[in-house]
């Protein structure tokens, strides 16, 4: 057709003396369209998938398994809300997570087949593993799984010795006698721990400068005032003074040097160490050895090396206030008795009768009266 259209118009731009060039344009361009209409409806062999096409879903393995079991604990209860952890070793496949029901129980579906291994966690428990190998098609049943209880760390904190023999020296200077009266020197700890020196003497300075320890000085000095004791004090005011001075001097040096000074030098406890058990008997004899047996800062009962030589010490500086006619040997020796009869009688008191009326006692005494 389009070699018939071209004679004819050759025929025609000839016949009507239109020169040669002129229709050689004219057929070019009259060819032109005729070839791009033809080679738009040529079809497109490489066009491009279209963009956002959905990819088609891989089909279920048709070897595909599964894995259930229970999880307990020791007891053999269900822990329930247990994680379980599935994975494939040598398999680049991630892992699997699922957790426990009320009744322990657990399961994986469509799990290809192939080795497996099972991690298993709970809350207050220890972890477990299980490794298995899932066939084709198998519906794979664990073992019941038990899971040990998890191990409690717990930390204790070691206080060094002069540390708690602080802290029990704390304690003391709180004990009262009904709120008022100091019991600093009793113990009702049945392990107490050894005083370091400094501790001793913190104990009997507090005991020595306490308001009720005057009070105690003033009523001595006021009894032997009365007794007429001691006269060459004399009487009236001046006699009181001097009375009351001596009284406190002597409770001031027994306490210093018979429960501190003596006590470090020869490292023995000046405390009395309540023993609250055995019959009534037997306390009594524990009680009144008070003035005579002591324990050592080693842990030992001992002669009472330090409260004997404390109470000479003491009479011996006595003669250094009292009247010239009552000094000597005699006011050494009737110092020492009176101190160990002291010692014995609140020896006595403290193991019968303090304990039910001081306050602040430690609630962690073991003994019970």
């Amino acid at each position: 057709m389009e070699r018939a259209f071209r004679r004819k118009a050759r025929g025609f731009f000839s016949h009507h003396g239109i020169p040669v060039w002129v229709s050689l344009c004219v057929l070019l361009l009259c060819g032109l369209p005729s070839a791009a209409l033809a080679q738009s409806q040529q079809p497109a062999t490489n066009a491009p998938q279209a963009q956002g096409q959905a990819e088609q879903p891989q089909p279920p393995d048709p070897q595909a398994g599964s894995i259930s079991g229970t999880v307990v604990y020791q007891e053999g209860e269900p822990i329930g809300g247990a994680k379980v952890t599935l994975t494939r070793p040598g398999l680049t496949s991630p892992s699997q997570e699922t957790t426990t029901g009320d009744e322990g129980q657990f399961s994986f579906d469509h799990v290809a087949p192939g080795p497996f291994q099972l991690t298993v966690t709970g809350e207050d428990f220890g972890t477990k593993t299980f490794s298995g190998d899932l066939q084709p098609n198998q519906a794979f049943l664990v073992p019941q799984i038990t899971l040990p209880i998890a191990t409690v760390v717990t930390s204790v904190q070691v206080k060094p010795p002069e540390e708690i023999a602080q802290e029990e020296v704390r304690q003391a200077e709180k004990q009262r006698v009904f709120g008022v009266i100091p019991n600093f020197f009793v113990s009702y700890d049945s392990d107490p721990v050894p005083l370091r020196w400094k501790q001793k003497f913190s104990l009997a300075w507090k005991s020595v400068i306490d308001p009720t320890t005057f009070v105690g000085a003033a009523a001595v000095g006021g009894i032997n005032q009365a007794a007429d004791r001691f006269p060459s004090f004399g009487q009236g005011a001046q006699g009181y003074a001097k009375r009351f001075g001596a009284s406190y001097a002597d409770i001031f040096d027994g306490t210093v040097i018979g429960s501190a000074l003596m006590p470090s030098l020869l490292s023995q406890d000046p405390r009395y160490f309540y023993k609250g058990t055995g019959g009534k008997g037997s306390r009594l004899l524990y009680a009144l050895a008070n003035s005579v047996i002591s324990k050592g800062d080693n842990g030992r009962w001992q002669p009472n090396y330090s409260g004997i030589a404390g109470g000479l010490i003491t009479g011996g500086i006595a003669n250094a206030y009292y009247p010239r006619n009552d000094r000597g040997v005699g006011l050494v020796f009737s110092t020492l008795g009176f101190r160990m009869a002291e010692s014995s009688f609140t020896g006595i008191f403290d193991e019968f009768v303090s304990r039910k009326i001081t306050s602040n006692v430690p609630p962690s005494s073991t003994n019970q009266p």
